[in-house]
């Protein structure tokens, strides 16, 4: 478990704890992290996990993980595996309190059965459609349904039957009687048990009723004996159903629902329903298409769990709004970690020849590398070096502008870790594009400072032609080319804000050969090109590589915007 070093504000959250455990209302602290095993977790999930998780620490208490698999329909014991990896992978861990919603369907039945005894529920044998046309607005009340008043007999015998799997669904659902007048739209006779003949990925064709997530939620947090069920603000006009069916089956004290405002991150999406259907129609390659803001994307991105960690932590805890994010201070939190963790290699996108005239054919001499300057315990490396070198295409210009201080005709560079080389000639193909530079190098600048002090302001990195490895490197942008991709003109659609250029792939880059030694997962720096991950999709002979983030700092601009 990892929690981050940095001072913990006394937020309106901790406010409440503490004031909690002063009055004794609660002896300790128990939180939950319950999410729906439909699909993939995403960034906009680190802040309730960061919260729930860290606070349960913080006060020497514990975190449940509970999947609220009440809808056999859409979920997947894949996605109950993928979710606690994306958990452990944060930095968090549960211990022995991994739970499931269906644990408990059993006593969930049980209060269903109760709340009719107790007349306050009644089986309805209106449509969706009819009640949810029966509901009222914000302004006018809603109408009771006329199966309202059955008697609490009759219920339970419906209930019973419905359990027992004789009616189809959609003819009749359980619900509570409270208020169709109530100001709280939630409280107007919600829902509480629908029919659903589809079998569940952990209790098969056990049942054929499921509990509604508000009817489940609150009351498997009284089974955990959970203190605070924390949940982000869309919850809040749940709170008042949270207490009344706790508080009506008599369950004293009983968990406190406390809401926070979400995290939004610009140009991308944090709706599920979106997500879905970018994988759906194709958009992307799937949950963990590094474009993606999936927990799974960014760890095959090689995003650090630190910089997820920090970028919620640094958003802050606030009771209502939003916090808009720049996607760019995620790529500075990144690069901030990776700049003293990954270490360096020397690779070369778009190759061009550079051929060494002086340079002895057969000569290979193995140059001393640094690891990573900032690590000085990472130590250093051989890169082999020969006489026929790959250097980036960029770095070379015929007729360069004045403050061009990389390779032309006339000039000297250096060579990282290596020599000086003077371009003495340029080969052109047929068509007159530049197929090779020829240069001249100067063997007392081994190393690459020169003896007599002289100094040159270009250093390019390179890598050997006959050592090279061949490698595709994947380079990503936003998904979205605007901040906020739900704005777009009225006719439109959200996929008309995609990024068409979102990924770029590098079919022909060329690698030092100690990048095949790195297995999958693993994060390392191109020298000048940026922070790179190694992908699963590559091989030792011939690997694939995702950029992580470019070297260059966006986020000092997105700063500086007022």
């Amino acid at each position: 478990m990892t929690v981050e070093a940095e001072e913990k504000p006394r937020d309106f959250i901790r406010q409440i704890i503490d004031e909690d455990l002063r009055t004794g209302k609660h002896t300790g602290v128990v939180t939950r992290f319950p999410p729906e095993p439909n699909g993939r977790l995403h960034i906009g999930h680190t802040k309730p996990i960061w919260i729930n998780f860290g606070i349960a620490e913080e006060y020497g208490g514990r975190c449940h993980l509970r999947f609220d698999d009440t809808n056999p329909v859409s979920e997947e014991t894949e996605f109950v595996e993928a979710i606690q990896e994306d958990i452990r992978w944060l930095g968090y861990d549960w211990g022995d309190h991994l739970h499931f919603a269906s644990d408990y369907f059993g006593k969930l039945y049980e209060c269903a059965e109760e709340l009719v005894r107790r007349g306050k529920a009644f089986v309805c044998d209106l449509s969706s459609e009819e009640i949810e046309a029966r509901r009222g607005t914000l302004t006018e009340p809603g109408e009771e349904s006329p199966y309202r008043e059955r008697s609490v007999e009759e219920n339970l015998d419906l209930l019973r039957r419905m359990k027992a799997g004789e009616f189809e669904p959609g003819s009749r659902v359980l619900r509570a009687k409270i208020d169709m007048s109530s100001s709280v739209l939630p409280m107007r006779d919600p829902i509480l048990y629908r029919v659903l003949k589809a079998r569940h990925h952990r209790t098969g064709d056990e049942w054929c009723i499921y509990p509604l997530y508000d009817f489940a939620h609150g009351l498997s947090d009284a089974f955990e004996g959970i203190t605070h069920s924390l949940c982000s603000l869309e919850f809040v006009d749940h709170r008042p159903l949270y207490d009344w069916i706790l508080e009506t089956l008599d369950y004293d004290p009983h968990p406190q629902q406390i809401e926070f405002a979400r995290i939004a991150i610009s140009h991308t999406v944090l709706s599920k329903r979106f997500m879905l259907r970018l994988v759906n129609e194709g958009h992307v390659a799937g949950w963990d298409d590094p474009r993606m803001p999936t927990i799974a994307a960014m760890r095959r991105r090689g995003v650090p769990p630190v910089a997820l960690r920090r970028l919620v932590a640094e958003a802050g805890i606030n009771r209502v709004g939003g916090s808009m994010v720049e996607m760019a201070k995620l790529d500075f939190l990144a690069r901030d970690e990776l700049n003293r963790t990954a270490e360096r290699r020397m690779g070369v996108l778009r190759p061009l020849k550079l051929v060494i005239e002086n340079y002895p054919p057969d000569r290979v001499e193995e140059m001393e590398c640094v690891n990573n300057p900032e690590d000085p315990a990472a130590g250093t490396r051989p890169v082999p070096f020969s006489r026929e070198l790959w250097i980036e295409r960029d770095d070379f210009m015929e007729d360069p502008p004045k403050k061009f201080f990389r390779l032309a005709p006339g000039r000297e560079v250096r060579l990282r870790s290596a020599y000086f080389v003077t371009c003495t000639d340029v080969v052109k193909d047929a068509e007159g594009r530049v197929a090779e530079i020829r240069c001249t190098y100067d063997p007392a600048t081994r190393g690459g400072d020169a003896p007599d002090g002289r100094k040159v302001k270009g250093t390019l990195h390179w890598v050997s032609a006959r050592h090279a490895i061949a490698a595709e490197v994947r380079l990503y942008e936003t998904l979205f080319r605007v901040e906020d991709p739900h704005d777009f003109p009225e006719g439109g659609d959200l996929m008309d804000n995609l990024n068409p250029h979102s990924l770029e792939v590098v079919a022909d880059a060329r690698l030092e050969p100690a990048v095949a030694e790195m297995a999958a997962g693993t994060s390392l720096q191109l020298e000048r090109l940026g922070y790179f991950c190694v992908d699963r999709d590559g091989t030792p002979e011939r690997p694939v590589l995702n950029r992580t983030v470019p070297l260059r700092d966006t986020w000092a601009k997105v700063r500086g915007k007022g």
